[in-house]
C-alpha cells in the first residue's frame, strides 16, 4: 500500500489555509473509555473529542449486560481474577487481570458520583450473574446499561468548556516524528475529516488517546455498530505500535435472527438468568457440549451452536426464558421485550431465535498499566487495546470495566508526565487530489470482505481457508494502491482502508497460532499448547 499511503501523506503546505489546531490531549474515539477520559482531563486541561458519528453513537451504548466488580461480601477479587483466567484460557496477564479487577469497585463508585442510575433491589445495588461468573457481581442498569452509562457522561461532557467536541469527524491517521522526517517516534496528533465540510483538519497534541473500539464491522454478521472500522487498531499499526493477539475475535452466542434486527443483540444475562438454549423441536443442547450449560464462556456457547446449526442445517436456534414468567422478563429485559414484541416475538411466551454474531475484539495495540503504547505521546483505551485482561476470550462485562480503569490509568499518567513541545506541523494536502464517483466500488469491495472473513476467518477456522482469506486481503489492498490512490479521501474510504489493515492483522495472528485456544479453534490444531503465548505484530518504521 507504499503508494496509497504516499498519496495520502503529502507532508507539504497546503493550499487551504486552514490552521493547526491545538489541544493539551486529543481524544479519538467517544464511547465509554472516551468519554470518560475526557470528563478526568478536563479539569486540568484543553481536551479535543473526536466521534465518527455523535456522542451517542457508541459500541459502548450498545452494552446491555452491566460491568463486572466485586461489590458483594460473599464474593472476592480472587475468584473474579480466576474467573477471568479460566475464559480467557490461562493467556491473560495476571498482573494486568489483577490490576483491573482491584480497581473495579473504585471506577464503579466514580459513575455513581457521575450519576449513573444503576439498578437496585432490597440489598442494595441489584447484582445480576452472567456466563463465565462464578458469582453475582455484574452492576447494571435494567438491560440497557451502556446507554445508561453514555447517556449519563454525554451530558456532562457537552456541558464542559474544556472538552471541545468533534462530532461527525474521522480520523485518518496519526501524526508521528516518522511522518514529519524527525529522528523520534512520537505522536503529535492527527488528521482528521470533517464529514460536514469534507475538509481535513490537523490536530496537534503533545498527549492522543485512541478509544475507538473494535473491528466487528470486518465480519458480516455482528453485534457492533457501524461505526466499528478497526480504525484506532490500523492507525495505531501504521504509526508502528506492536498489535496483538487479533486472531482473537469474540463471537456472541446471541445475536436476534430476524430480517427485519440489525445486529440485535440478546444480552448474556438471559441465560445469566435461566434462559435456556433449544433447538426448534424444544430439545435442550449445551450439556451435550459442556458442564456449565448455558452458563459455560461465550466461545463454548458460540461453537456449540454454531455445531448444531451446521449438523442439522439450522438457520438459528432458540433462546427461551418464558419459564420465568411474565412479570419477572418485564422487570429484567424490558429493552429486549419490546424490540422483540417489535417484531411480533413476545418473549414471555415465545422463545428467541438466535444465531452467534461477531462482538468483541480481544487484542488489538499492545499497552502497560498506564495505557501507554510504544510510541511516545500515544495511549489506548478499551476494545482499541490489547492490556492482557482478555487472553484468548474476554469474561461477560469485563470490557466496560476495563474501559473505565485503563481510562482513568491512561489521565494519570498523562498528568503526571512533562510537558512536550509541538513541531511545526504541515496540514493536509489535497492540492494533488482529485474527486471521484467511487462509493459503488468502495461499497463492493466492504461487502466482499465482510462475507469471505465470515466464511474463511469465522468460529471455526482451517489452515486453507486463512490462507484464502490471505489471498483476497492481498487483491484488495493492491487495488486500494492501484485505483484509490489519487482520489479524495472520503469517509468510506477511511474505513475501507482500516478494515482491510484490520482483516490482515487477524489472519495473519490467526496463521501464527499453531494451536486452539479460546475463541481461536482451528480444526487443523484442535489441540491447546501446553504453555500459551501472545501473536504480536509490528510494521517496521524507516526510522533508524
Amino acid at each position: 500500500m507504499d503508494r496509497f499511503l504516499r498519496a495520502i501523506f503529502r507532508a507539504k503546505q497546503s493550499t487551504k489555509s486552514t490552521a493547526v489546531q491545538k489541544f493539551d490531549v486529543l481524544i479519538i474515539g467517544s464511547g465509554l473509555a472516551g468519554q470518560s477520559a475526557a470528563l478526568r482531563l478536563a479539569p486540568h486541561c484543553r481536551v479535543a473529542l473526536v466521534s465518527k458519528r455523535s456522542l451517542e453513537d457508541s459500541a459502548s451504548g450498545w452494552a446491555q449486560g452491566g460491568i463486572a466488580a466485586v461489590l458483594d461480601s460473599q464474593d472476592s477479587i480472587d475468584a473474579h481474577i480466576r474467573d477471568t483466567l479460566i475464559a480467557g484460557a490461562w493467556l491473560n496477564d495476571e498482573k494486568t487481570t489483577r490490576f483491573v479487577v482491584e480497581n473495579g469497585r473504585r471506577v464503579i463508585e466514580w459513575l455513581i458520583e457521575q450519576g449513573v442510575p444503576f439498578t437496585k433491589d432490597d440489598s442494595g445495588y441489584h447484582l445480576t450473574r452472567e456466563g463465565g461468573h462464578s458469582a453475582r457481581r455484574v452492576i447494571h442498569v435494567a438491560d440497557a446499561t451502556g446507554f445508561a452509562v453514555q447517556d449519563t457522561l454525554t451530558r456532562k461532557v457537552r456541558n464542559n468548556p474544556n472538552i471541545t467536541i468533534l462530532e461527525d469527524h474521522i480520523a485518518i491517521d496519526l501524526i508521528t516524528g516518522e511522518k514529519l522526517g524527525k529522528p523520534d517516534q512520537r505522536c503529535y496528533g492527527a488528521y482528521v475529516l470533517n464529514n460536514r465540510t469534507g475538509e481535513v483538519v490537523t490536530l496537534g497534541a503533545p498527549n492522543t488517546l485512541i478509544a475507538t473500539g473494535g473491528a466487528g464491522k470486518v465480519y458480516l454478521y455482528t453485534t457492533n455498530p457501524d461505526t466499528s472500522t478497526g480504525d484506532g487498531i490500523a492507525m495505531a499499526y501504521r504509526a508502528g505500535c506492536k498489535v496483538a493477539n487479533m486472531e482473537f475475535i469474540q463471537f456472541h452466542p446471541t445475536c436476534l435472527y430476524h430480517p427485519q434486527a440489525k445486529s440485535f443483540l440478546i444480552s448474556e444475562a438471559v441465560r445469566g438468568e435461566g434462559g435456556l438454549l433449544k433447538l426448534p423441536d424444544g430439545t435442550r443442547f449445551m450439556l451435550d457440549h459442556d458442564e456449565r450449560a448455558e452458563l459455560a464462556p461465550r466461545d463454548v456457547v458460540a461453537r456449540a451452536i454454531d455445531f448444531e446449526m451446521k449438523k442439522r442445517g439450522l438457520d438459528c436456534v432458540f433462546l427461551d426464558i418464558s419459564h420465568k414468567g411474565d412479570e419477572f422478563i418485564r422487570n429484567h429485559f424490558p429493552n429486549i421485550h419490546a424490540r422483540c414484541l417489535e417484531l411480533g416475538i413476545d418473549i414471555t411466551h415465545d422463545p428467541i431465535p438466535v444465531v452467534p454474531a461477531a462482538h468483541y475484539t480481544c487484542g488489538g495495540i499492545v499497552s502497560d498499566l498506564n495505557g501507554r503504547t510504544d510510541v511516545a505521546g500515544l495511549y489506548v483505551a478499551g476494545e482499541a487495546s490489547c492490556t492482557g485482561l482478555h487472553g484468548a476470550n474476554r469474561l461477560a462485562s469485563n470490557s466496560l470495566l476495563e474501559c473505565l480503569v485503563f481510562a482513568e490509568a491512561a489521565v494519570n499518567d498523562i498528568l503526571s508526565g512533562k510537558a512536550t513541545k509541538l513541531p511545526a506541523l504541515p496540514l493536509w494536502d489535497e492540492s494533488r487530489v482529485t474527486d471521484a464517483d467511487e462509493e459503488v466500488v468502495i461499497s463492493h469491495n466492504w461487502e466482499e470482505l465482510r462475507r469471505f472473513m465470515w466464511d474463511y476467518v469465522g468460529i471455526v477456522r482451517t489452515t486453507k481457508r486463512l490462507k484464502r482469506a490471505k489471498h483476497r486481503i492481498g487483491l484488495l489492498m493492491r487495488e486500494i494502491d492501484e485505483f484509490y490512490a489519487n482520489f479524495k479521501v472520503s469517509h468510506d474510504l477511511i474505513e475501507l482502508r482500516n478494515l482491510v489493515v484490520t482483516a490482515d492483522l487477524i489472519v495473519r495472528c490467526a496463521m501464527q497460532r499453531k494451536e486452539s485456544r479460546g475463541l481461536h479453534f482451528s480444526r487443523d490444531y484442535p489441540e491447546t499448547a501446553t504453555k500459551g503465548r501472545n501473536t504480536v505484530l509490528k510494521r517496521r518504521t524507516t526510522l533508524r
